[in-house]
C-alpha cells in the first residue's frame, strides 16, 4: 500500500535539542558554559534518553519533563557547573527549540502533495505545544501524539500503535521519521516504513530490526515518501 502518512519523532528530529545551551552559551557571562557547552548539551540528550528507557523497563513512569531536568542536572554535575540561573535559563530555553532549517519546506510540501502528517512524541503534551507553536509548525501537522496517553515512553509497541488508532492506517502506510536509531529500528520492527535521520554519521546500531532509509537531513523525505 503507498504511503499516506508522514510521522515525526520531535527532539533531535524536528527540533534542535542542542540548541538551548548553545543560545545560551552565546550570551554575555555566560563563559563557563562556552567552553563545555557541546558536552553539556551532548550528556544532557543522552541521559534524558537513558531516563526514559530505565523508567520504561522498571515501570516509573513520570511526564518527560521531570527527565529532562534530570538529565541536565546530571550533565551540569559532570560538566563542573553548580549554577541555579544558569540551570532555570538551560531548562526555559528547551521549550524555544529552533526548528531545523529544511523542517518548513519539506512540511509544505508533504502537506501540497495530500500527505498527513503528524508528530509521535516522548514529550509531555505541554512541552510539544509549546514546542510547534514556538517554532510556527502548527498549520502542518495534522496531529501532535504523546506518550502520556499510553504511560510509557518508546520504544513500548503500544506507543506506535497511537498512530494507526489516530490516522488508522495500516503500519506500511506509514512512513515514521527519527533522529534516534534505536527509534527509527524499534519503529521498522512495528512494520512501519522508516527513516534515519542520521545528522551526525553514527554507526548503526545493533539492534534486531533496522530503518529503511538513513538521511543526513530531512530534505529527502517528500520524494522517498512519494517513492513507497
Amino acid at each position: 500500500m503507498p504511503v499516506t502518512t508522514c510521522i515525526f519523532d520531535a527532539y533531535g528530529t524536528l527540533f534542535d535539542v542542542a540548541a538551548a545551551a548553545r543560545i545560551l552559551a552565546e550570551q554575555p557571562g555566560q563563559e563557563n558554559l562556552a567552553e563545555v557547552w557541546p558536552k553539556l548539551a551532548a550528556d544532557w540528550r543522552l541521559k534524558q534518553l537513558q531516563y526514559t528507557w530505565l523508567r520504561a523497563v522498571t515501570g516509573d513512569h513520570t511526564p518527560f519533563w521531570e527527565v529532562t531536568k534530570d538529565g541536565l542536572d546530571w550533565a551540569m554535575e559532570a560538566s563542573g557547573l553548580d549554577d541555579p540561573e544558569m540551570r532555570e535559563a538551560l531548562l526555559a530555553l528547551y521549550w524555544e527549540l529552533p526548528a531545523y532549517g529544511e523542517v518548513f519546506e519539506m512540511l509544505a510540501t508533504l502537506k501540497a502533495w495530500g500527505m498527513a502528517t503528524g508528530i509521535l512524541s516522548n514529550g509531555s503534551p505541554d512541552m510539544l505545544d509549546g514546542a510547534v507553536e514556538f517554532a510556527g509548525l502548527r498549520e502542518w501537522l495534522d496531529a501532535v501524539l504523546s506518550v502520556e496517553d499510553v504511560g510509557i515512553f518508546k520504544p513500548a509497541r503500544v506507543v506506535y500503535d497511537m498512530v494507526g488508532k489516530r490516522f488508522g492506517t495500516a503500519p506500511d502506510q506509514v512512513l515514521f521519521v527519527s533522529s534516534n536509531g534505536w527509534d527509527a529500528a524499534a519503529a521498522a520492527g512495528y512494520g512501519f516504513h522508516t527513516v534515519w535521520v542520521n545528522r551526525a554519521g553514527e554507526p548503526m546500531d545493533r539492534l534486531p530490526a533496522k530503518p529503511s532509509n538513513v538521511l543526513s537531513d530531512l530534505k529527502g523525505i517528500p520524494d522517498l515518501a512519494r517513492s513507497l
